[in-house]
């Protein structure tokens, strides 16, 4: 019989919930958030510390400096949150969230969104894919209608659109460019537009040139192909999807767990929120059983990953 992990004390314990995402956190003891010092004074109010630092000398808690940070939300619902996050292979709905934990919906949609951010790997210290005889697939996929659509201004020789409504891309849709190590991580990137500029720029600065790149006979990756150790293809529109190890299956597999999710979670995703949900995904892929990874594992990923991340829609008062 599967064990019910939402029995455990973090969940319905501050106390506990509390313990475990300084665990989680902090597994050598607790680290001032705002100077990086790692000893400090208790003080009156439990999880509040101050740091010894004679030039900092703040109080911190473990929700200070991560996407907890001033939420009036109790630890055992941010426990809910991160934990459901991490466990479900096709994402959580804000919806699920709300009826699991009984609070507001608007709750749920803020640890929800700040669950996502956490997170989401970005800047410009991520080291390249691949490497040396490593193979990286590179390839797009299209979700959801554009809520600003684009018109195209290319015309045929008579003066006609290419398409009959005039407007950009497949069905004016949201436009995705992924890359998958083969066996490894994903890091997905959503693009107004799908153009050879584009996808050239996101191949060429997130993979390592020496790397094989396998894609589709998409002329996307025609130019910016030849810059690695071997630009193989397969395709697709005679039928081929693979010949030998050569193929995009790897990221057509992660596209799918993607949509399925989006379908068949969320339903309904607003384009600016669209790279958080990405992030999400990819997260998971990243962390996937298939790595060794388990949902305790993933979870606590998540939680030291929500250091130094702020997600805030009110631009702060100036002085």
């Amino acid at each position: 019989m599967a064990k019910n992990i939402f029995t455990e004390a973090r969940f319905h314990d501050e106390a506990a919930a509390r313990e475990w995402f300084e665990a989680a956190r902090w597994p050598h003891g607790p680290i001032c958030s705002h100077c990086g010092y790692d000893k400090h004074y208790p003080t009156k109010i439990t999880g509040r510390y101050r740091c010894a630092n004679p030039d900092c000398r703040k109080d911190f808690t473990v929700q200070t400096g991560t996407v907890m940070e001033r939420s009036h939300a109790p630890l055992t619902q941010w426990a809910v949150a991160f934990t459901m996050g991490c466990a479900s292979k096709k994402g959580f709905s804000a919806h699920q969230l709300h009826r699991q934990l009984g609070c507001q919906y608007k709750t749920a949609w803020f640890l929800h969104h700040r669950v996502m951010e956490a997170m989401r790997e970005g800047g410009l210290d991520l080291p390249p894919m691949g490497g040396e005889g490593q193979i990286v697939e590179a390839d797009e996929t299209y979700y959801g209608p554009m809520e600003q659509p684009q018109t195209s201004e290319r015309r045929r020789k008579d003066g006609r659109p290419y398409t009959k409504s005039g407007t950009n891309g497949p069905a004016n849709k949201r436009a995705i460019v992924s890359l998958v190590e083969r066996g490894g991580r994903v890091r997905s990137f959503h693009v107004p537009r799908a153009d050879k500029a584009t996808v050239s720029r996101i191949v060429a600065d997130n993979i390592a040139h020496e790397s094989r790149l396998h894609t589709d006979e998409s002329k996307l990756y025609t130019f910016v192909g030849q810059m690695f150790g071997s630009h193989e293809t397969v395709c697709h529109s005679a039928k081929e999807y693979a010949r030998g190890d050569v193929h995009c299956n790897s990221a057509e597999g992660y596209f799918s767990i993607f949509k399925r999710g989006m379908r068949g979670v969320y339903q309904h995703c607003s384009e600016k929120h669209l790279h958080r949900y990405l992030a999400e995904f990819d997260f998971r892929y990243n962390h996937r059983a298939a790595l060794g990874w388990t949902d305790e594992a993933r979870t606590v990923a998540a939680v030291k990953a929500a250091e130094g991340k702020r997600l805030t829609y009110h631009q702060p008062r100036q002085a």
